[in-house]
């Protein structure tokens, strides 16, 4: 999912001109952490068997989840639904577009104890390819459009994370680079939120974070905005902390799991992100892209072992 900020567009259920609605089960993921312990146990029974709660009634699914009818109505009109007929429908119209191979239960979700080097394989490539495939049909190509516009019209963009997301954000910063875009990445904290304070109109801050809680990065991108920069928040929960002191926010659908939290599908979902965003800058800006990847790869040309073998040969 993909919004401005300023618009309160990440539980709207209506689809756009010519676009798909948001995958109701990766919106219904993303919004989780924000859900009230009850609404958490209704929206986790719909996780695990969206066509089964299609079929439920109200009064079973609540039954079910241990709670309330009215809290499953207050979860519906959580995640964007006018109430649980719409939640139904909804679900029904999900599972029957998602139609998945008979052993993709099996296969997805979390590695039992005891699984062996084939299962761990095919769990991993499953999840990981699952989440770039919902992250991509979750963004707004529009949303996407206007930050490449602010992307390729900066004087100068930051790009900030920490840990995990903080290897997407040099890998963004180095392929911007590449391209003859003014690009910084600043692994150390205090150097980012100084070099954050240095920012000013013109400039783009993106700060990177799957939880959307990592207080570091909240505070370095809320340092930029202070600072007159355009901020953009990249995270997996559209109400999480950092989308307060974003401009704009996208969003990837990661589901981690036991051994996967915040590190792993979530940094290929974002990396699916960023690469999007790059290639739009690269778009944009053809000519000049071209012209610096063909002289920074002249620049380390030679420092491929083959190559330098067979011109020390030469000589």
């Amino acid at each position: 999912m993909a919004k401005k900020s300023k618009v309160s567009e990440e539980n709207d259920s209506v689809s756009r001109a010519g676009q798909e609605p948001v995958g109701l089960i990766v919106q219904i993921n993303g919004l989780l952490p924000a859900l009230s312990p009850a609404e958490q146990r209704v929206a986790r029974l719909v996780l695990a068997d969206p066509a089964a709660s299609a079929r439920r009634t109200i009064t079973d699914l609540s039954a079910a989840a241990e709670t309330s009818e009215a809290t499953v109505i207050r979860f519906c009109r959580s995640i964007g639904m006018s109430g649980y007929p719409q939640l139904r429908i909804r679900l029904a119209a999900e599972a029957a577009r998602r139609v998945e191979p008979a052993d993709s239960r099996v296969v997805g979700g979390d590695i039992p104890p005891g699984a062996d080097m084939a299962q761990i394989i095919a769990t991993i490539a499953f999840n990981d390819a699952r989440a770039v495939e919902e992250t991509a049909e979750q963004l707004d190509p529009e949303v996407c459009d206007k930050i490449v516009d602010l992307l390729v019209k900066a004087s100068r963009v930051e790009v900030f994370g920490a840990g995990a997301s903080g290897f997407v954000a040099a890998d963004f910063q180095a392929k911007l680079h590449r391209i003859g875009r003014v690009a910084y990445y600043w692994p150390d904290l205090h150097t980012s939120l100084t070099s954050a304070a240095l920012l000013g109109p013109g400039d783009v801050a993106l700060g990177i974070s799957h939880t959307g809680t990592t207080a570091d990065t909240i505070d370095v991108l809320e340092r930029a905005k202070a600072a007159g920069a355009v901020t953009v928040a990249l995270t997996n929960f559209p109400r999480s902390p950092i989308c307060e002191v974003a401009d704009f926010v996208l969003t990837t659908a990661a589901r981690e799991t036991t051994y996967r939290s915040g590190a792993m599908a979530s940094r290929l979902a974002q990396l699916t992100v960023v690469d999007c965003l790059f290639v739009g800058v690269a778009a944009r800006t053809r000519t000049k892209a071209r012209k610096a990847l063909e002289v920074t790869a002249e620049a380390v040309r030679g420092r491929r072992i083959g190559t330098a073998r067979r011109r020390s040969g030469d000589a």
